[in-house]
């Protein structure tokens, strides 16, 4: 993609997406209403993180279950990766009982940071003032606790994780938020993650919702450009999207971008070419910063919306 196709692209981003102006969690929501009608009739809206070690893309984060619960009526939040039950959040948000840090502590490392205290504050906060409708954490039955510790790999995983979401939505009826990492959340079917020895390619978790749900699923990518998630984080290379997004970003915080909308030819076309994204798990090398990607899919494919943040720093450690 080279001279105006470039700018053809950037430009329309520049005029498609709707800024973000606040970042704290307890920030004024209205920068973000826009994302509110793109979601709103789904029953499943994931949030998935390019890095879950990220002050940012946690607040970015905070910000849109307070958009979905406070204003679209969502009334459970999955938090990837651990069991609310367990931990005992869930007897907290909705009774007061227990310290929070003490309970945080005891989940996996990448929850255990001031960014989700303060999230699990707020939900309490939440269901003060508004007993009679509360928020809760989804929760999935011992049996299928169990079975996701017995899996033989990566692809059982994506299957069980979209198995016990979806049964927790159809079990309460609640619309629920889903917040977890991209390489899960994103639509693929499949979907490759890198660095990988072997390389995985499979289906993920929202590829199988997607199959299942059809639009009643959607797929909110959280992407980011450069700044440090505890080491320095380069600007995304020219053959990542990452870096189309982030020309567009200019001198913008952070905005939401609209993928569903009909685009003209050019732009579509590009939306839905295959590329790579920045995606970066637990462990990160910036001298391979090429290596941490998911490929297999196209921007258009992966995401129903962005939201980019251009500059990012690392999460805080509980207190």
């Amino acid at each position: 993609m080279k001279g105006r196709l470039m700018e053809t692209v950037t430009e329309w981003i520049e005029k498609n997406s709707h800024v973000l102006v606040n970042r704290r969690p307890d920030e004024p929501l209205d920068d973000l209403r826009p994302l509110a009608p793109l979601v709103r009739d789904a029953r499943i809206v994931a949030l998935g993180a390019a890095a879950r070690q990220t002050h940012e893309l946690s607040d970015v984060a905070h910000r849109i279950v307070r958009l979905l619960v406070e204003e679209e009526g969502f009334r459970s939040l999955a938090l990837e990766g651990d069991d609310p039950g367990r931990l005992g959040l869930d007897v907290y948000v909705a009774t007061g009982e227990g310290d929070p840090r003490a309970l945080l502590r005891k989940a996996r490392p990448f929850w255990q940071t001031a960014e989700i205290l303060g999230l699990v504050h707020w939900m309490r906060s939440y269901n003060e003032r508004h007993p009679g409708d509360p928020v809760r954490f989804a929760q999935f039955p011992a049996e299928r606790v169990r079975h996701a510790t017995r899996l033989d790999g990566l692809a059982d995983l994506e299957r069980s994780l979209a198995d016990g979401v979806n049964w927790w939505q159809q079990l309460t009826g609640d619309n629920v938020v889903y917040w977890g990492g991209m390489a899960h959340t994103a639509v693929g079917a499949p979907r490759t993650v890198s660095p990988s020895e072997p390389l995985e390619s499979h289906q993920n978790m929202g590829g199988y919702l997607r199959e299942r749900l059809g639009p009643d699923y959607r797929s909110v990518g959280l992407t980011m450009a450069h700044g440090s998630i505890g080491q320095p984080l380069p600007v995304p290379r020219p053959d990542f999207v990452d870096s189309l997004l982030h020309t567009a970003a200019g001198n913008r915080a952070g905005y939401v971008l609209n993928l569903g909308t009909s685009q003209p030819q050019p732009i579509r076309r590009l939306l839905d070419a295959p590329t790579r994204t920045r995606l970066i798990g637990p462990s990160y090398d910036p001298r391979d910063d090429a290596a941490h990607h998911m490929s297999g899919g196209s921007l258009a494919s992966w995401f129903d919306v962005v939201v980019h943040t251009q500059e990012v720093t690392p999460s805080r450690p509980l207190p």
